[in-house]
């Protein structure tokens, strides 16, 4: 029996790993890979339109489904396009493998043509990057790079010069998936002694959670229960933790809201639950432990006072019975009045009038967006201002998925992390969140979704501007410049590539548009045509960045609205205690 060809051996290998997907381009060295996909059952190559495109994709599909997910990219300018998508994927922890094809052997450092040094080129977005430069090294080589994007969470690449691909195994293959599973990291007794001691010394206390309390989330209600805190989040948080949280006072950071900042600020004590939060500025730096299961990260982004290591759930299973109970709830009804103060003074920026605001309000469109969405849907988010509107208006419920370039923070990340959501789930509802700038960035992903006819989502916000951008400059006492563009017809754009499309000018229409793209079979674009000047602050600004406001222009929203938080800013409200007699908040 004539032995298979390296590149079929690697494919056997994916394929024994689950693995049913391939994002790239074809082409070149990469060919032999490719075929050998077309003669293997139960994978797929899905061609995209760039390979920075195929490595979001994979990145999406990874987060989705914790599985590891592949791209491939061609010698010379496939492997340096898909170094955007797998920066993302490695700041992001999702497991990616990529393949990057390399000229052949023999040409290797004369300047030939496509000459790159891959292994070389993703040494700093990897936790491994290695050469396949003869049979002997497969398939040893590709299993240790799987464990290594599984192991490590993020990526791992493997660089094959088209030759060696084509030459035939010296190894067999084997069999068996990568016995790779995350196991729990157990905090040591001392540290959580020493955590318990601080919580009960601490009069008012404030919990701040990030993206590590995934899997917490009854740990992490029981323990703000004992000791009556408030609780914050991150960005990358909102949707392990606000959901069923009676405790919530908004998230803090650039696109922060509600009373989250406060909260952390003038607590006795902050403690920083699974999060890496990386503005500093936005942290009190002192007052303040930290856990989280990658010792790397305690006391990075401020001095600490303990730092415990520990995975969230098994730290706060084991605190929960050293920690006595608190009585004095008094700082948390505090932070929840001010939190649902906070919303109540700027829910008004996109409520009133709102059937004859032009150009619509997108704060408006986003929280209607969040009503219409299906429990279970998977929102994809630009960089940018979509970030603010899916940050302040999708509404997190234990279900829903929120993927975005949260690290990493590349544009045009919406429409490509779509396509990979939407492979990894063909039944469930996959939803672009896209800007016109993320969107005009990588529009030929269009294509991809037509020609797969995936059933994607895509709403543009369509403000004909860079917004964040925008904000940017206003806010450090710069006019706006280079951030506004022509108005483009993204529907006019998506019909002629063969994919449903509406545009919606008016605000009357917006809850009729997203209901009948959402309704749409087969692949949708909903454009709406949005209010440029719908800019949105932190939840704390200071003199500096008001001074320079103030040079820059007068005219814009200092914040948008905030949705159904209200609401749930209003109902926690309900949770406080009140003398006989006295009367109930609104709502």
């Amino acid at each position: 029996m004539v032995a298979p060809t390296l590149a079929r051996q690697l494919i056997d290998v994916l394929r024994q790993a689950g693995v049913e997907h391939v994002y790239g381009v074809v082409g070149d060295s990469l060919n032999p890979v490719v075929d050998a996909i077309r003669r293997t059952d139960g994978i797929e190559w899905v061609h995209v339109r760039n390979e920075e495109a195929g490595a979001f994709a994979a990145a999406a599909e990874a987060q989705v489904t914790g599985r590891l997910a592949v791209c491939a990219g061609s010698c010379g300018p496939g492997n340096t396009h898909l170094l955007q998508g797998l920066y993302d994927a490695h700041r992001s922890g999702a497991p990616v493998l990529a393949i990057a094809s390399h000229i052949d052997s023999g040409q290797i450092g004369t300047g030939f043509f496509q000459e790159t040094h891959p292994e070389r080129l993703f040494v700093d977005c990897s936790h491994f990057c290695e050469m396949v430069t003869q049979p002997a090294q497969m398939p040893r080589l590709v299993r240790v790079a799987m464990r290594h994007a599984l192991g490590r969470g993020g990526v791992a690449v493997l660089v094959a010069p088209g030759d060696v691909l084509r030459e035939r195994a010296v190894h067999p293959t084997g069999d068996g998936a990568p016995a790779v599973t995350a196991g729990a990291v157990v905090p040591p007794d001392d540290q959580v002694r020493a955590l318990a001691e601080r919580l009960d010394a601490a009069r008012t206390v404030t919990l701040f959670c990030g993206a590590g309390t995934r899997g917490a989330h009854a740990e992490v209600m029981r323990l703000a229960d004992r000791l009556k805190s408030p609780i914050g989040h991150s960005l990358r948080g909102k949707e392990w933790i606000q959901y069923d949280n009676p405790y919530d006072v908004g998230m803090s950071g650039l696109l922060g809201y509600g009373a989250c900042y406060q909260a952390t600020h003038e607590a006795d004590l902050l403690l920083l639950l699974g999060t890496d939060f990386p503005y500093d500025g936005f942290l009190p730096g002192s007052r303040t432990v930290q856990v989280d299961h990658d010792a790397s990260r305690l006391g990075r982004r401020t001095p600490l006072e303990l730092g415990v290591h520990g995975d969230v759930a098994a730290t706060l299973r084991a605190v929960l019975p050293l920690v006595a109970e608190k009585t004095d709830r008094s700082f948390l009804d505090r932070m929840l009045q001010r939190h649902a103060q906070s919303l109540e003074q700027v829910v008004d920026a996109y409520t009133h009038d709102i059937e004859h605001h032009l150009p619509i309000h997108p704060e408006y469109a986003a929280r209607v967006l969040d009503e219409v969405a299906d429990d279970d849907a998977v929102f994809t988010v630009d960089t940018g201002m979509c970030n603010v509107w899916a940050a302040r208006y999708v509404m997190p419920n234990g279900r829903r998925r929120v993927i975005g370039s949260f690290v990493h923070g590349s544009m045009a990340n919406a429409l490509p992390h779509a396509i990979g959501a939407q492979l990894a789930h063909p039944g469930r509802q996959v939803i672009a969140m896209s800007g016109d700038g993320g969107l005009g960035m990588l529009m030929g992903e269009l294509l991809t979704v037509a020609l797969h006819r995936l059933p994607v989502k895509i709403i543009t916000f369509n403000n004909s501007s860079l917004g964040m951008v925008k904000l940017e400059m206003l806010v450090d006492g710069l006019p706006d410049y280079g951030t506004d563009h022509a108005p483009v017809d993204y529907a006019a754009i998506a019909q002629a590539a063969g994919i449903y499309a509406l545009r919606v000018e008016q605000p009357n229409d917006v809850r009729a548009g997203l209901q009948d793209v959402l309704a749409h079979p087969g692949p949708a674009l909903l454009d709406l045509v949005t209010d440029p000047n719908a800019l949105s602050m932190p939840p704390r600004v200071t003199g500096e960045q008001v001074k320079g406001f103030a040079l820059a222009t007068t005219r814009i929203v200092l914040d948008g609205g905030v949705g159904r938080m209200l609401q749930l800013a209003r109902t926690n409200l309900r949770n406080i205690p009140r003398p006989a007699g006295a009367s109930r908040p609104r709502g």
